[in-house]
């Protein structure tokens, strides 16, 4: 699934990174008074500030001093940063080998010349990473084990997780986003973004006035499309519009594309994951040679059932790679109700956030002024502190997973996709560049930036910057860039 000779070496540097940061060194660190001078000027002053609040937090990775604070106790969204919370709570209680399990079972007996003579049960079991390429290895295996008809019906099983598709403050309109996929025990991804419960639809220009071709990754029936779109003359302006229909996998494609243009892709969520997820079994079994007598449908697994096929996801600290590197909110949500089931035995959000709550108190955080409504940081409720961020970050230091949590934040102005993630394409041109190490969050009016920043005498501080009712949350990019820039300078 991954390059794991990548992943070993990037772990290998980024052990020996961490293992500087929590050193019994004790560096005394100091923000000069020309450098409070310049943050002071940005927080305050600056014109893309007009209107906002804001927060910085600057902790030293060695003693946890904290050596500026602007508002560090003031409650403030956090958007994404709010992953770090998820991803340490989930390190602590599942563990870094932790993995998922999906299985095939039957309640029945294979007979003679290939026949199962009973029901199929596809077990979900909370895999955030079940991809298209997973699907096809388990239906070769069932094939692997002489199985060429399943006399009976085939049963999809995410009854792992309650049926709460989605988080209690996402907005309607991002329900057909790729962000904002519907959460289920059972559900696959188009690719190794690990964007669950999604389709890529990757729409291609024609001959002018003709409808533009349409090819859906994976390939399924389970989505039906409209395309009411037409391809213009070479160099119009492309307007291309795609929306789902609620409550349906009716995908309204719109709108013009220039020919000249290049392939366009987008991710849509999809209506009830699976179903969806049913559908992708239902065509590797047909092109495998497993015939099905019965139908598809969702129930639970009987407990005398015997397993027949099972597929284990990548260890957790590998999963953290595209969770906090990409961003991924799939994977947040699920990791929420993960821990929710393995603390409570229920797969919910509520007892997923009580357990992270309880875990990061134990941990030594104090969670008192802390709102948390998913995991993703998705939600405008949400608020904390930067102070509490930079305390989070501190802490987690002293723990054992701690370089794997480190080797999956995204790393400043590093063009690979899998390193730099979502700073890739920030302070690439600028002496920050692969000196921030930090958890990037954004929201509509709402930017943050939580990390790690080498500073230009080589020491590393641990900061936490939030913005708040920005006009603009792409200005918050800036302003946090010119934050760093003066931290980089003047601490020493």
């Amino acid at each position: 699934m991954m390059k794991k000779t990548f992943f070993l070496l990037l772990l290998v540097i980024t052990t020996l990174i961490a293992s500087i940061l929590t050193s019994s060194t004790t560096y005394s660190l100091e923000l000069k008074a020309e450098g409070v001078t310049q943050l002071e000027s940005v927080l305050t002053n600056d014109p893309m500030m007009r209107g906002a609040i804001s927060g910085l937090s600057v902790r030293s990775a060695s003693t946890g001093e904290i050596l500026y604070s602007y508002n560090g106790e003031t409650s403030l969204t956090p958007a994404s940063s709010l992953k770090l919370f998820t991803a340490i709570a989930a390190l602590t209680i599942l563990g870094s080998d932790y993995t998922f399990k999906t299985e095939i079972k039957t309640d029945g007996k294979k007979k003679n010349k290939g026949v199962l003579k009973g029901n199929l049960y596809i077990k979900g079991g909370g895999d955030p990473t079940l991809t298209i390429k997973d699907i096809k290895m388990m239906a070769k295996q069932l094939r692997q084990e002489g199985i060429n008809t399943i006399d009976g019906d085939v049963i999809g099983d995410d009854s792992r997780y309650d049926t709460v598709r989605y988080s209690v403050d996402l907005p309607w309109t991002d329900e057909t986003a790729y962000y904002g996929a519907q959460i289920s025990a059972l559900t696959a991804s188009p690719d190794e973004d690990f964007d669950a419960g999604t389709i890529q639809i990757q729409i291609t220009p024609s001959q002018k006035g003709r409808a533009p071709k349409i090819k859906l990754i994976p390939s399924t029936d389970y989505v039906i499309i409209h395309n009411k779109a037409s391809t213009t003359e070479a160099e119009s302006e492309e307007s291309l519009k795609i929306t789902r229909v609620h409550g349906k996998n009716e995908v309204m494609i719109e709108g013009t594309i220039p020919e000249d243009k290049k392939m366009m892709k987008e991710w849509i969520s999809i209506w009830n994951p699976t179903k969806y997820t049913l559908a992708l079994f239902k065509k590797e079994f047909a092109q495998r040679g497993i015939h099905v007598t019965g139908n598809y449908y969702s129930e639970i697994t009987p407990i005398t059932t015997q397993k027949l096929v099972l597929h284990e996801s990548e260890p957790l600290f590998e999963i953290l790679i595209p969770f906090l590197k990409l961003s991924n909110n799939t994977i947040a949500e699920m990791l929420v109700k993960e821990m929710g089931k393995v603390t409570h035995n229920q797969g919910t959000w509520e007892k997923g956030l009580e357990t992270e709550i309880s875990t990061l108190d134990q941990l030594g955080i104090d969670m008192n002024n802390t709102v948390l409504r998913d995991g993703s940081g998705l939600s405008h409720i949400n608020t904390t502190q930067v102070n509490t961020i930079t305390q989070l970050l501190y802490k987690a230091q002293s723990k054992e997973w701690f370089s794997q949590l480190y080797n999956a934040l995204p790393v400043s102005g590093d063009e690979d996709k899998l390193t730099g993630g979502t700073l890739r394409k920030r302070m690439i041109n600028s002496p920050l560049k692969q000196k921030v190490v930090a958890k990037t969050g954004t929201l509509t009016n709402v930017s943050s930036l939580s990390g790690f920043l080498e500073t230009k005498s080589g020491e590393v501080v641990i900061f936490s910057i939030i913005l708040n009712h920005m006009d603009d949350e792409e200005k918050g990019k800036i302003i946090e860039e010119k934050i760093l820039s003066v931290l980089q300078n003047w601490l020493e």
